[in-house]
């Protein structure tokens, strides 16, 4: 890779757009993936951004509906539920050697990936923020930080290194991290009993961390000896630290998807913590009735 990426982005929203805004205003060459009538509110009139971080400024990006040529890079930022259907919008072939970068909710989607891709190229991502798409072409980022953990178990280093400069200098923290499970099931042990207890109850945070207390305590729990179990970190004492630092006001962004009547991802989520439980035979009651419980409500089934 040059010091001057082409880099794609498969869903500019919350997430993508930001991204995408930010490469571009560092002097990356971007497109964005998307369909039609987005695509044609981004050629006209770019991505804007409101961020008390990063500032507030529109970025300009090429947009199609499909990648066309090779790139050094695909971001893929749009939610586990729709990635299916968007991965059509990235021809492997197309793609060929470029990184593939799953910024994805979960812990299965490298596997789904790496049989759709190159293996050597699917590179998975983990990133904090909170920034969500209010119309096409239009993010605010409301959180004070940006970080992302950029992995991938066979993924040359080299290559690694090269995207997470480009990152780190256009305003997001960024490292590279050599355990490509310890890094996915760091976030997915934290995620998993806050989206699911926030849309449960369809409180805050603040709420489920005073009147569910004891619920939110097992889940860590179970959540953190699962992880362990798959070879990732476990720490429930450092998550309710956490989430008890966080404002109380603070909804995951499952909780915000059943609000607005989207799908849910339920099944990246509580589904894929149920699974890799009964793969390791490790008990999960709290986790099993919660999963239950929404489906049920929902709709949103997950599998086992």
């Amino acid at each position: 890779m040059a010091n001057e990426l082409t880099v794609a982005v498969l869903g500019p929203g919350g997430v993508g757009g930001l991204l995408a805004a930010l490469l571009s205003r560092s002097g990356h060459r971007v497109i964005c993936l998307s369909g039609e009538q987005t695509a044609e509110t981004l050629r006209a009139r770019g991505i804007q951004v409101r961020s008390a971080r990063f500032g507030d400024f529109t970025a300009r990006v090429e947009a199609d509906t499909e990648l066309r040529e090779p790139v050094d890079a695909c971001l893929v930022t749009v939610k586990d539920t729709a990635l299916d259907a968007a991965s059509a919008r990235v021809p492997a072939p197309v793609l060929g050697d470029g990184l593939l970068v799953p910024f994805l909710n979960g812990v299965e989607h490298p596997a789904a990936l790496r049989a759709r891709y190159r293996p050597d190229r699917v590179a998975p991502a983990v990133i904090r923020v909170e920034s969500t798409r209010v119309a096409p072409g239009v993010v605010e980022h409301g959180s004070p930080f940006a970080e992302i953990d950029l992995t991938g178990t066979d993924v040359p280093r080299p290559r690694l290194d090269t995207l997470a400069e480009a990152f780190a200098t256009a305003g997001p923290a960024t490292r590279v991290l050599e355990d490509e499970t310890a890094a996915l099931w760091a976030k997915m042990s934290f995620l998993a009993p806050f989206a699911l207890l926030t849309t449960r109850y369809g409180l805050p945070l603040g709420d489920v961390r005073t009147r569910h207390r004891d619920e939110l305590t097992a889940l860590v729990e179970e959540a953190a000896a699962i992880s362990q179990a798959c070879g990732g970190p476990a720490d429930p004492a450092q998550a309710l630290a956490r989430y008890d630092a966080f404002p109380a006001a603070t909804k995951s962004s499952m909780q915000r998807d059943a609000e607005a009547g989207r799908p849910l991802e339920l099944d990246a989520i509580g589904g894929a913590l149920l699974r890799a439980a009964e793969r390791h035979a490790v008990p999960a009651p709290v986790a099993a009735r919660v999963v239950g419980e929404l489906s049920d409500r929902t709709g949103g089934a997950a599998r086992r």
